[in-house]
């Protein structure tokens, strides 16, 4: 097998070397927390390999997070700037992903998490080592190292063995971490945003729409529980849905042929699903601006697509049949505002297209619907700006991630 220093061809003047990464760190198993104490609300939550992105990064998942109300072992609540990896494959390619914490006493290190607990700052610098372990060539050799059939894992020694190349000049490592960190510093920030917006546009729905302190509301009288001119109508009668359908599996690639597929909500990103599995047949279509549905556990998670998607059985594309869009996407996030209210099912919670048709959601007069999406629309606008341009970076980002790590760009 060809040595990691002659693959990567280090270019003249820098000094890089082999080394293991036990040489470097020291990695701690978390705590077993009992799920008897897991809660919806609390003060701290269970980290678990679901809030790291697959290439690496910390995410939330408001709503799906879990808090711990019993008893915690003081060494085992995060700091800030820790750094952690996923010891679990919990979903495809997050065995080895890796995060740093945003924030002190607020998140628990769980079993199924390594915590970089000890570094030889003289040897690797920790931002370094952040990307270091998102690198195609450290992923793979933890990948390759891994025990388990249904679910896989790995373990510290497992991690130890792991082969790096890197610059001996620590001030070298910084200024490559240093460049990586700008562009996930504005990728952050516009999820950030994201967030923002999407809740100002909730917001303004529920004080509308559930609260009914609408523009003019001290002037409508309550009937039946609604305001009067207001009816509740069923999902099928005021939108167009269509169901997904599989196709055969050979249909299916990640070369980039044919449109993205989506089998379900796997890949469903931040608000827009992300492309991975494209299809070369077009058995069921949403089109852009179509809101996704989950109809298979977990049943109501909600997205929006920008761009020509094949569906799968898992999702159903739902379209508003008058144009109100944007008052449709935020009428079923209020609706469905937890994951499996709905469905039946002895393997796996589904519902049906006809479960979906008669969902019934209020329907205002449309000039109130109007004046909502007069507000919305542009929101919305931003939100699918600002993803795209997170798509923007994250490319850029993957791009130079590589060729900074091996020494093919210096800095």
């Amino acid at each position: 097998m060809m040595s990691s220093r002659k693959r990567l061809r280090k270019p003249a003047g820098i000094r890089w070397h082999e080394i293991s990464l036990g040489d470097a760190i020291q990695v701690k198993h978390g705590f077993a927390f009992k799920s008897q104490y897991f809660s919806d609300v609390g003060e701290y939550i269970v980290l678990t390999p679901g809030n790291f992105y697959e290439k690496g990064g910390f995410r939330l998942r408001p709503g799906k997070d879990r808090y711990y109300v019993g008893d915690i072992p003081e060494e085992y609540v995060l700091e800030q700037g820790d750094l952690i990896i996923a010891m679990t494959e919990q979903a495809p390619g997050l065995l080895g992903s890796s995060a740093i914490i945003p924030e002190s006493k607020k998140y628990l290190h769980n079993q199924r998490l390594g915590l970089i607990s000890a570094i030889d700052e003289k040897l690797l610098d920790k931002v370094f080592l952040y990307y270091l372990f998102n690198t195609r060539s450290v992923r793979s050799q933890i990948s390759a190292s891994a025990t388990g059939t249904k679910v896989r894992h790995t373990a510290p020694d497992r991690i130890y063995r792991v082969k790096v190349c890197v610059p001996k000049n620590i001030s070298e490592q910084r200024a490559i971490a240093y460049i990586l960190s700008a562009y996930d510093d504005l990728i952050e920030n516009n999820r950030r945003r994201i967030q923002l917006l999407e809740q100002a546009a909730r917001l303004l729905y529920k004080e509308w729409f559930v609260h009914f302190r609408f523009p003019g509301y001290e002037h409508v009288k309550i009937k039946d529980g609604i305001p009067e001119g207001w009816e509740r109508k069923r999902l099928g009668d005021i939108a167009k849905i269509v169901m997904g359908q599989s196709p055969k599996s050979e249909y299916y690639n990640e070369d980039g042929i044919g449109l993205p597929f989506h089998q379900g909500v796997t890949n469903f990103g931040f608000r827009f699903p992300t492309h991975k599995t494209y299809c070369n047949i077009k058995p069921r279509i949403a089109e852009p601006g179509d809101i996704l549905f989950s109809v298979r556990a977990p049943v109501g998670r909600i997205n929006i697509t920008l761009d020509n998607i094949v569906i799968g059985r898992g999702l159903s594309a739902v379209k508003s049949k008058f144009g109100q869009q944007s008052f449709l996407f935020y009428s079923l996030k209020n609706y469905f505002f937890k994951e499996d209210i709905m469905g039946r099912g002895a393997i796996f919670t589904a519902i049906t297209k006809k479960d979906l048709h008669n969902v019934e959601l209020y329907q205002p007069p449309d000039t109130l619907i109007e004046m909502f999406q007069e507000q919305v629309v542009p929101i919305d606008h931003q939100i699918a700006n600002l993803h795209r341009m997170i798509e923007f970076l994250v490319k850029a980002r993957d791009l130079l991630l590589p060729r900074l790590m091996n020494g093919e760009i210096t800095v």
